[in-house]
């Protein structure tokens, strides 16, 4: 029997207390340093999604993809890392977030792949005028209002980097007021109840169009500033033929899938499997080409076989995506998200100023569209409020301008917080608008519990 000694508790007591530090050579870290921490992420990611989210529910009012997407931040250096920043570097490192980058792919890319699945075709063809007007002008009156803000905001140093030109800037600012929070707004649609319905459909369609058109308008200025123009013409070309393929030789191609799961029954794992190769490689190629997985995930979804297919598809596939990979998704982006950096005055009030034309610009366009092409008013009003909400993806394409040095620091921060408060206002705006009275007149069934499910 060993008997334990003061060394070899101080020893022990010195292992646990550098678990987690770097094991590998030089101050490296190893594979099982990624692994250790991969699992302590995951686990703390899990439990701040539904903690945060469930206390949105209860107490704001807000989906729990708001809480999720706000849970995100908090793990981020804007709160963990401001309060504990040796504690929160120890759990995320630089070096563990191309794990997490992963993972977060995977999840944001499967549910848009189920909520394609969803998608209505009858719907879009009696709402396609509207959708079209709505996503026209939600694109439309953004880059107007991005032609008259971005020369003032040139003026103001550190916004953007030295050197752009005039027209990259007003390109970027542009991509980034007419963005939608495609996967936000697909939660929110679902979780709200309107999935099935034309509202639904035409927000979500409009809002898959606008965000489109907004990473080839990306894909245009990391081309113009530096990264030539093969990126703007495989990010266009690419996608477009591969959603040509995917609209016309799809259905056809997986219909046997669907026949088969109607005779069993059930979805087999060998059609499963199936469906997620065939996921994978929809997302491949819109990730290879430039424009981006979820893309792919949910126009392969759009045609993917309905009936028993579906709902064996969605019983299997989205609890895990929900509740495990999604929330990566939302603290990848958190990680990279940075809420202390306007921390002046003048900052604070271009800020308000750029939230202030954002919302004018989106909410006010996309509501005048509707009304135009028919729509009554409350329906205008609800479309407006669904797609002035931005969320994550927002942060994802201004990270990517950050990383390629097209914005600075303050004006990044700027644009979080239009992101953040877009978002937030989305769901009490749309029930103020819309959803409260849809409710009592029957139109959409009651929210769901906001008890823990």
């Amino acid at each position: 029997m060993t008997v334990a000694t003061p060394d070899m508790w101080a020893h022990t007591f010195e292992t646990i207390t550098t678990l987690l530090s770097p094991h590998g050579p030089n101050g490296t870290y190893n594979a099982n340093d990624f692994s250790i921490r991969f699992f302590l992420q995951i686990g703390l990611i899990i439990l701040a999604c539904r903690v945060v989210g469930w206390l949105g529910q209860k107490f704001l009012a807000q989906p729990q993809v708001v809480g999720e997407m706000i849970a995100g931040v908090i793990l981020g250096p804007s709160l963990l890392g401001l309060l504990f920043p040796d504690l929160q570097g120890a759990i995320f490192p630089k070096e563990s977030r191309n794990v997490l980058y992963v993972g977060a792919q995977l999840g944001v890319g499967l549910y848009m792949f189920l909520v394609g699945c969803t998608f209505r075709a009858d719907h879009f063809a009696q709402k396609g005028k509207s959708a079209a007007a709505v996503s026209f002008s939600g694109i439309t009156v953004p880059f107007l209002m991005a032609l008259l803000i971005t020369p003032w905001l040139l003026t103001v140093p550190g916004l953007f980097a030295e050197g752009i030109s005039q027209f990259n800037a007003t390109l970027f600012m542009g991509a980034c007021i007419a963005l939608t929070a495609f996967p936000m707004l697909a939660r929110i649609i679902n979780e709200r109840g309107l999935a099935h319905s034309s509202l639904g459909t035409l927000s979500l369609t409009a809002g898959a169009f606008d965000d489109a058109v907004s990473w080839c308008v990306l894909a245009i200025v990391l081309a113009t500033f530096g990264g030539g123009p093969g990126i703007a013409v495989l990010a266009i070309g690419g996608g477009l033929l591969w959603t040509l393929f995917v609209v016309f030789a799809g259905k056809p191609l997986l219909a046997p899938l669907g026949r088969m799961v109607e005779q069993k029954g059930e979805m087999s794992h060998t059609v499963l499997a199936i469906t997620l190769i065939a996921f994978a490689t929809s997302a491949f190629v819109m990730d290879a080409v430039g424009i981006h997985a979820i893309f792919g995930g949910f126009i392969l979804g759009t045609v993917m076989p309905r009936g028993k297919f579906t709902e064996e598809l969605k019983k299997k596939v989205e609890p895990l995506t929900v509740i495990l990979l999604l929330p990566m998704f939302f603290t990848y982006s958190g990680l990279n998200t940075r809420l202390d950096m306007v921390n002046n005055l003048e900052l604070l009030l271009i800020a308000l100023a750029i939230l202030a034309v954002s919302i004018l610009a989106k909410f006010g366009a996309c509501y005048a569209a509707a009304r135009l092409t028919g729509e009554d008013n409350r329906t205008a009003l609800g479309i407006g409020a669904l797609m002035n909400s931005r969320g994550l993806m927002e942060l994802i394409i201004i990270n990517i301008g950050l990383q390629k040095g097209i914005i600075g620091p303050a004006l990044f921060s700027m644009l979080v917080l239009m992101a953040i408060v877009t978002t937030v206002m989305a769901s009490p705006l749309f029930e103020a608008v819309y959803g409260r009275k849809a409710r009592e007149s029957g139109e959409l069934g009651a929210l769901p519990d906001r008890s823990p499910d």
